[in-house]
Parts: C-alpha cells; sequence; structure tokens
C-alpha cells in the first residue's frame, strides 16, 4: 500500500457541510478543532489511527472508522423494546442463566 497524506478514503466523510476526501483534509480537520474537543479521547485515538495509517500505509478504512466513531461519540442510540421481545430475549436469558451456573472460581 501507498503512504503519505494525499490518499483518498473509500468513500468521503460527510461533516457539517465539509466533505473529508483525503487523509490530509482529515487531519486539518481535526487539528482545528477546539483545543477541549480536540483534546478528546475519542478524538486522540483517531488521530492516531490516522498517524498510523499515513505513516505505516495501513488500510484508510482504519482512520475512516475512528473519525466517524470520534464524531458520533455523543449519539446514544435509542431503546427500543421491540428488539428484545420474544425468541431473542428467552435465548439472552437463557444464556445468561446457564453462563451463571458455570463455576469460574477454579479459573
Amino acid at each position: 500500500m501507498t503512504k503519505g497524506w494525499g490518499r483518498p478514503f473509500e468513500e468521503p466523510i460527510e461533516v457539517a457541510g465539509l466533505s473529508l476526501v483525503t487523509l490530509l483534509d482529515a487531519g486539518q480537520y481535526i487539528a482545528a478543532l477546539p483545543n477541549k474537543e480536540h483534546a478528546a479521547p475519542e478524538w486522540q485515538a483517531a488521530m492516531e489511527a490516522l498517524m498510523l495509517v499515513v505513516e505505516l500505509g495501513g488500510p484508510t478504512m482504519f482512520a475512516h472508522i475512528g473519525i466517524v466513531r470520534a464524531l458520533n461519540r455523543h449519539y446514544v442510540p435509542a431503546f427500543n423494546p421491540n428488539v428484545w421481545s420474544g425468541r431473542a430475549l428467552q435465548e439472552v436469558s437463557s444464556t445468561w442463566q446457564m453462563r451463571s451456573c458455570i463455576n469460574v472460581s477454579g479459573l
């Protein structure tokens, strides 16, 4: 794989009217964040992933995932009770009951 800041993402990241197309665009976006925002652990992890991709030539998807996770760090999905109804809830419940019966103190 090639290295460098000019590499494009497989799919651009859309942020507040901006389109982050290359690794350089993403790096400049992160650098322009306010200090309090920039110091958040999610943004630090995103920048670390970005630097690893740039320096070592890894897949741009790693940096893409880091940036999207940092952008969505305050998002909390709404609880949908219909997801955990019926058979799925029974399977999860029985799995946890089985695990609670296993003695792991000797491990």
